[in-house]
């Protein structure tokens, strides 16, 4: 995804993706995940209502640990959910943090917001 990296400023065991911008003021994290952890598991950040729907639907989705239980979900992905399920979530997770930042930087991206059909009228 565009202007995204990985980093791990909480130690080699904590892998973090983020999403640099030129000229902003420092990165925005979208997923984090523990390496060790069997099975593995990651925080993405969510829309609240869509995290509690997801919640209540998938017994693998849960608030993630450490982060705010309404914004950021924890997903494991030890093949119970699919994995096309996981990559959208995890590209919801960047569109979230991208759709945030000012508009300038939005473009530098090159980042557009794809509505669905119907979706905002």
């Amino acid at each position: 995804m565009p202007g995204s990296f990985e980093d791990f400023p909480f130690g080699p065991e904590a892998s973090v993706f983020k999403v640099r911008v030129p000229g902003a003021a420092g990165p925005k994290m979208f997923a984090l995940s523990a390496l060790a952890a069997r099975p593995l598991t990651v925080s993405l950040k969510c829309d609240p209502v869509l995290a509690e729907q997801l919640r209540a639907v998938h017994p693998e989705i849960t608030a993630a640990y450490h982060m705010s239980k309404r914004h950021w979900n924890g997903v494991v992905c030890d093949a119970a959910l699919e994995d096309q399920s996981i990559r959208d979530m995890i590209e919801d997770s960047y569109d979230l943090v991208v759709a945030s930042l000012p508009r300038r930087q939005r473009e530098a991206l090159g980042w557009q917001r794809i509505v669905q059909a119907g979706a905002d009228g």
